[in-house]
């Protein structure tokens, strides 16, 4: 991998990104996951509690879903493997360990390479594990309370080799692997809401010198914090290393992050594994996954984003399509809500989906177009998500049809477009634009050279109507038209074709 030097030192960068799994259920309890707006401990079962007697049961659901994330990262599934027990205490952890794949994960030695990048990144191995309880505490009181209902929720751990050489293919890998886990519906990577976290190992070294110590900032919950962390650390260790003289080393501890201030500060002493004395889970035994199994799970996958992107290029780059065009579709499904347990929901189309469906029998140019700047744009101005629920790919069709045949100009079909999204109904579209009146009234296919096409009757009376800006058209100031069209699109209502009423002015003004 090629190396990047930041005054003289060579960054070294690797992370570990926890997961949560998007199931209906917890990794080794029956108990529901929870949601941000459920009251405390309303979320746990025993199990979750750590009571006595209660034993783990792993959920397939969990499973499944955490090989969807192996074969996209393009992991080595290992058949056999096994859960280990981290030991240590802390009160948000009922059981004094948490469970997790330490010694034998389940798939390991992936390679990812992020479109952004375009660097190969190693994927050293993926790891199942509990996530722990959530601790709330005051700081006035010195008191902390404890809330269940994230206790025992499925982890994924990510670990990468150190392949990163700045904070911005750091953000970006963290950025793609959002968009590839919601892609599979493995998990909906929300930062802000705690389903993704990242740990991330910072070192410096002088080139041509062994690796330097490496120090870990955990439990990054934002992208914007993840590059100031390490932009943070890179700088705080060229410091020590180059005030401290040539035999000083930088101290190998576990750090936070500071949102405040935006620095890192010292939590303890980095631990290694025997500080942790793992020891297999004796509840759990051997994960054995059949070729069967695993190949089911392989056939069931959801397409890759890499795969979509390439397929929409190869489609619809002859129409006009651009780059820029599928990326805004990509990034709308990269963000949208996903269902539980991997499952693929009929009725939620996506905004890919939604632009293919508009486009049979259609130019996907024009449908794009339409997608993008009107329908998109109308969402903004309203303040509405993108939900392709507003207007059903049916509805979206015939609007798009009436524009085509001309049935309602373009500056109507927007304002039709409107009222579609802030009163959502079953009537049929031409109906609705009829009962708007905005429909086209005069015969867009009518002879402009004709005494009887209704539009020239107008050009006619705009002539009339504004003597001095014809005089100044025939004097050479074209710009004195848009004037002119827009005394036509008033006394049409907008009714009327544009181009087609500057050709019948132009025809009439030659004359």
């Amino acid at each position: 991998m090629s190396r990047w030097l930041v005054d003289g030192w060579q960054v070294i960068i690797g992370i570990e990104t926890h997961v949560q799994i998007k199931s209906s259920q917890k990794l080794f309890s029956r108990a529901p996951t929870s949601l941000l707006n459920d009251a405390p401990n309303t979320r746990y079962n025993a199990f979750d509690a750590a009571l006595p007697g209660t034993l783990p049961r792993l959920n397939r659901k969990c499973l499944d879903l955490a090989l969807r994330a192996a074969f996209a990262l393009g992991c080595s599934v290992n058949k056999r493997s096994s859960f280990d027990r981290k030991h240590y205490f802390y009160f948000d952890q009922p059981t004094g360990y948490q469970i997790t794949q330490h010694y034998s994960p389940f798939a390991v030695n992936g390679q990812y390479t992020s479109p952004k990048i375009g660097l190969p990144i190693r994927i050293k191995q993926i790891q199942l594990e509990q996530d722990t309880a959530k601790s709330i505490t005051n700081a006035r009181t010195r008191t902390a309370l404890i809330d269940l209902n994230r206790a025992g929720a499925g982890l994924l751990e990510i670990v990468t080799e150190p392949d990163f050489r700045t904070a911005g293919q750091a953000a970006e890998y963290v950025r793609s692997l959002q968009e590839l886990l919601r892609a599979v519906g493995v998990s909906d990577g929300n930062m802000e809401a705690g389903s993704l976290r990242c740990d991330v190992n910072v070192s410096i070294n002088r080139p041509g010198e062994p690796p330097g110590t490496r120090t870990e900032v955990k439990n990054i919950n934002s992208m914007k914090f993840m590059v100031a962390a390490i932009e943070y650390e890179i700088q705080r260790q060229k410091t020590i290393l180059e005030t401290m003289g040539p035999k000083q080393k930088v101290p190998q501890e576990t750090r936070g992050f500071n949102s405040e201030t935006w620095k890192t500060f010292r939590l303890r002493s980095k631990e290694d594994a025997p500080d942790y004395r793992y020891m297999p889970d004796p509840n759990l035994g051997v994960l054995v996954l059949s070729e069967q199994h695993i190949e089911a799970v392989r056939r069931e996958m959801p397409p890759l984003p890499d795969a979509t992107r390439l397929r929409l290029k190869q489609t619809y780059s002859s129409s006009g399509v651009t780059e820029r065009n599928i990326d805004v579709l990509m990034n709308l499904d990269a963000v949208r809500d996903i269902a539980y347990d991997g499952v693929v929901e009929d009725t939620v189309v996506g905004a890919v989906a939604y632009f293919e469906l508009c486009s049979q029998g259609r130019d996907p140019k024009f449908v794009m177009d339409w997608i993008i700047q009107n329908f998109l744009g109308q969402l903004f101005a309203l303040g509405k998500p993108f939900s392709t629920e507003y207007i059903p790919v049916a509805q979206m069709g015939d609007l798009l049809d009436l524009i085509t045949t001309k049935q309602i100009t373009r500056p109507s079909a927007k304002l039709l477009l409107k009222h579609m999204l802030i009163s959502p109904s079953d009537i049929p579209v031409k109906q609705l634009a009829e009962k708007m009146d905005v429909l086209s009234s005069v015969d867009e296919h009518s002879n402009s050279s004709s005494n009887d096409d209704p539009l020239r009757d107008v050009c006619i009376r705009a002539m009339d109507a504004l003597p001095s800006e014809i005089a100044a058209i025939q004097a050479g100031n074209e710009n004195v038209m848009n004037k002119v069209i827009g005394w036509i699109m008033r006394q049409t209502k907008g009714k009327v074709d544009v181009i087609r009423a500057k050709d019948i002015l132009k025809q009439l003004l030659s004359r």
